[in-house]
C-alpha cells in the first residue's frame, strides 16, 4: 500500500471515529432528557452505562473516561431533578455508574496496549518483506516484469509464497516457489531458498544444477530424518519452478518441482508449460532417493544429482506473456465452492500496452479477490507476469 492510500485510509479511519463518538453522546442526552420527565417509578439511569462501554470499543482510555464522567454528571443532573443525591436510589446507581466507568476505562488502555504491539509486528513485518521478498524490477533485459502477493490473513504481509529473479550473463533466471507450511518457520524456509537461490543463480552455468543447489540447501540432514523426524519434514517442502531466459533465443528452459504449471498466453490462447518429467519439491527429492538406503542412526548428507532435475525448453517468443502462480490462485473458491478459473481469465484478457504486465496482475487481483467468497482468500497467493519484447 502506498503512502496516499495509507494516508487516505487513516483519515477515513478518522472521520469513523468522529462520527461514533456522537452516539454516546446523543444517548446520554436522550436518556437524561427521558428519566427526568418520566414518572416517578420508572428510572433509566441504569441505561447510561451503554454510553462508556460503547465508547471503549472504537475510542481509546481518554476518551472513554471522558464520555464516562459526563454520564455520571447527567446521573447527578437527574437525581437533583428528581429529588436528592443522596437517596439511596440514586447513590447506588452513581456508585455503579462510576466502578463500570473505571472498569471499561481500563479495557480501553488494555485495547490501545494491544492494537500499538500489533501496529509494531506489522512494520517488522513489512521490514522482513523487503529484505526477504525484494519486489522485481519491472524491466530486466528483454523482459517486462510485474509481481504481487497476497496475504490470506489481513494482518500478515509475508507467508511461505516466495519469488525471485537474477540477471545472468546470457539471460534472466526466474524463480517461484510455495513452502508448505504456516507461521515464522515458512518464512524461514522461503528465506532459505531465496538466499540460495541468489548466491547460486550466476555461479551454476546449467538450470539443472541451480536446482540441484537449491534442493541441497533446503533438504536436513538424513541422519535426522531417519531418527525420527521423517513424518515431520515430510509436511515441510517447496513446490518451486525455476526458469531461464536466454537473451538471444525466443525460448525458455523450465525446471518445475511439483508446482503449478505457468501459463503462456500468446495470440488469445493460453497454454499451460507442463513438463514431461515433473521433479520432485525441494527438500523431499533427497528423502525418496536416500531414505530407503540408509540405516537406523546412519547419519548420511545426501549429494543432489543434477540429472534429477533436468530442464525442459518451450518457445518463448516476442509478444509472449508467461504467468507465473502460487496455487493460491487457483484454489481460492466462490461462494458456491467453485475454484478460481485462472486459464480461462488469463486468456480474455487482451491489453498489449506499455504496462501489460502490471495492468494483467492488477485485473487478475481485482477478478480474484471478487470471486472469493467474502473478499478472502484461503491461502496467500503469489503471481508473477513476464513479457517477452523485441
Amino acid at each position: 500500500m502506498d503512502l496516499r492510500a495509507l494516508s487516505a485510509r487513516r483519515h477515513q479511519s478518522h472521520r469513523m471515529r468522529r462520527a461514533l463518538l456522537a452516539t454516546p453522546f446523543a444517548l446520554i442526552a436522550i436518556v437524561t432528557v427521558v428519566d427526568v420527565e418520566a414518572p416517578p417509578d420508572v428510572h433509566l439511569g441504569p441505561f447510561l452505562a451503554t454510553a462508556p462501554a460503547l465508547t471503549a470499543s472504537f475510542a481509546g482510555p481518554r476518551t472513554t473516561g471522558f464520555v464516562g464522567a459526563v454520564a455520571v454528571l447527567a446521573q447527578v443532573v437527574v437525581a437533583m431533578a428528581r429529588g436528592s443525591v443522596t437517596d439511596l436510589n440514586h447513590s447506588f446507581q452513581i456508585s455503579s455508574l462510576i466502578l463500570i466507568s473505571v472498569f471499561v476505562t481500563l479495557f480501553a488502555h488494555l485495547r490501545e496496549v494491544h492494537e500499538k504491539e500489533l501496529v509494531q509486528l506489522r512494520s517488522v513485518a513489512e521490514a522482513a518483506q523487503q529484505v526477504v521478498l525484494r519486489p522485481l524490477r519491472e524491466r530486466i533485459g528483454p523482459l517486462r516484469v510485474a509481481s504481487v502477493y497476497l496475504a490470506a490473513e489481513a494482518e500478515a504481509q509475508i507467508g511461505g509464497d516466495l519469488y525471485a529473479a537474477a540477471r545472468t550473463a546470457h539471460g534472466t533466471r526466474l524463480l517461484i516457489g510455495d513452502v508448505r507450511g504456516k507461521g515464522l518457520e515458512a518464512v524461514g524456509d522461503a528465506a532459505v531458498v531465496l538466499g540460495a537461490f541468489r548466491a547460486s543463480a550466476h555461479q551454476e552455468a546449467e538450470l539443472s544444477g541451480l536446482v540441484a543447489y537449491l534442493e541441497g540447501a533446503v533438504t536436513p540432514d538424513l541422519g535426522d530424518v531417519c531418527a525420527g523426524d521423517a513424518d515431520d519434514r515430510g509436511e515441510a517442502f517447496i513446490t518451486a519452478a525455476v526458469l531461464d531466459v536466454p537473451d538471444d533465443r525466443p525460448i525458455l528452459r523450465l525446471v518445475n518441482c511439483g508446482h503449478p504449471p505457468p501459463l503462456l498466453l500468446r495470440g488469445g490462447r493460453v497454454l499451460p508449460l507442463d513438463v514431461a518429467h515433473p521433479a520432485p519439491p525441494l527438500g523431499l527429492s533427497g528423502l525418496v532417493e536416500h531414505a530407503a538406503s540408509v540405516e537406523p542412526g546412519e547419519s548420511v548428507r545426501p549429494a543432489f544429482a543434477a540429472e534429477t532435475f533436468a530442464a525442459e525448453t518451450f518457445a518463448f517468443e516476442k509478444g509472449d506473456t508467461l504467468l507465473l502462480y502460487t496455487d493460491g490462485v487457483i484454489e481460492a473458491r466462490d461462494e458456491t465452492g467453485m475454484f478460481y478459473p485462472l486459464a480461462e481469465r488469463l486468456a480474455a484478457w487482451s491489453d498489449t500496452g506499455p504496462h501489460a504486465p502490471g495492468a494483467l496482475l492488477r485485473h487478475l487481483c481485482d477478478d480474484l479477490l471478487t470471486h472469493a467468497a467474502g473478499h478472502c482468500l484461503g491461502d496467500d497467493a503469489a503471481m508473477v507476469a513476464i513479457e517477452r519484447l523485441g
